[in-house]
C-alpha cells in the first residue's frame, strides 16, 4: 500500500493499520499531498481520470465513463501518465472475435469491444487516488468520518490486488522463473486472476482468494466451468488462498491442481 514512498514515511509495523493510516494519511495529509508529483495530477481532468483508474476494473471504457472524459482526450492523458511512470497498459489477450474479415458476428457481440486495462505502477498512487484524494477537502478540514467509512468498506480491494500480484510472483517462482507469460486474463465471459504459460507450453490458470474462509471444492469446479465457457485449454490449475483450503479439496487428489496457502508466500522473502 505504501510502495513507492517508503523513504518519506516513518512506519511502525507493530502499530495496527488504523493507527498507521490515521497518523500518516489524516494527521499528515498536507505533507503527503506534496509527494504527488507532478502536482497537476491533483487537478482536473487528471484527478478524475486517476480516481476512475483506482476505483474501477481498469477497462478503458469504464475509466472514461467514470471520469467523464471522451476517448480521444482520455487516451492522450493516459499516454502522458504512462510516460510519467504513473500507470501502465495491460493489453487484453482475448482472441479477436472475427476469425476472418467478413465474418458476421451475433447481434449481441456487435457492440462488444476488446479492451486493454490500465494499472498503477506504484501502489501508493493507487491507494491515494482510490481512498484519499476523493475526500481531500474533508481531510484538509480535519473531517475524517467518511474517509474511514470508505476505507473500512473497500479496503479489501487493495488487499485483493496485492495478493493477486504476489500470487503471480509465487507461481513464477514455483516454476523456477520459467513462465514466459504471467498475468491476468479477461474476455467477454469472465475474468481470471492468472493465466500463465511455461516455456514448455504448459498453460496454468489461477485464482486468488483473499477472504476469511477456506476455499472449497465447489469453487474449483466453478473455475473449471468458467475456463470451459471462455474456451481456455488448461493444463494445470492453481489456487491461492489466504485462509487455506477445505479438507475435501485437499484430499481430492486432483493431479493437475496446485494449492498455495498464506505460509507459502514466505518463499518470496528468501
Amino acid at each position: 500500500m505504501f510502495g513507492g514512498i517508503e523513504e518519506a514515511l516513518e512506519l511502525d509495523f507493530f502499530d495496527d493499520l488504523e493507527s498507521i493510516i490515521r497518523f500518516n494519511f489524516v494527521e499528515h495529509y498536507k505533507e503527503l499531498n506534496l509527494l504527488i508529483s507532478p502536482s497537476y495530477l491533483l487537478e482536473e481532468p487528471y484527478r478524475f481520470l486517476l480516481i476512475a483508474v483506482a476505483r474501477g476494473d481498469g477497462r478503458l471504457s469504464n475509466i472514461f465513463r467514470k471520469a467523464r472524459v471522451g476517448e480521444t482526450l482520455g487516451l492522450r492523458l493516459l499516454h502522458e501518465l504512462v510516460e510519467l511512470g504513473i500507470v501502465e497498459f495491460e493489453n487484453s489477450r482475448e482472441p479477436a472475435l472475427k476469425k476472418y474479415p467478413n465474418q458476421k458476428l451475433e447481434k449481441a457481440l456487435r457492440s462488444y469491444k476488446i479492451e486493454s486495462k490500465v494499472r498503477f505502477k506504484t501502489p501508493f498512487y493507487r491507494f491515494w487516488f482510490g481512498f484519499v484524494e476523493p475526500y481531500n477537502q474533508e481531510l484538509v478540514r480535519g473531517q475524517v468520518q467518511r474517509f474511514f467509512e470508505n476505507f473500512e468498506q473497500h479496503f479489501s480491494r487493495l488487499n485483493s490486488l496485492i495478493f493477486e500480484q504476489l500470487s503471480q510472483e509465487l507461481l513464477n517462482q514455483h516454476y523456477h522463473n520459467e513462465l514466459i507469460i504471467n498475468g491476468s486474463y479477461w474476455d467477454q465471459h469472465s475474468e481470471f486472476d492468472i493465466w500463465a504459460t511455461h516455456q514448455n507450453g504448459t498453460r496454468i490458470l489461477g485464482e486468488c482468494k483473499f477472504t476469511n474462509r477456506r476455499v472449497c471444492k465447489s469453487e474449483f469446479s466453478k473455475l473449471k466451468q468458467k475456463a470451459q465457457t471462455s474456451g481456455l485449454k488448461v493444463d494445470t490449475y492453481a489456487l491461492f488462498s489466504k485462509s487455506g483450503f477445505s479438507n475435501e479439496l485437499k484430499g481430492a487428489g486432483i493431479k493437475n491442481l496446485l494449492l498455495f496457502e498464506l505460509k507459502d508466500f514466505e518463499r518470496l522473502l528468501e
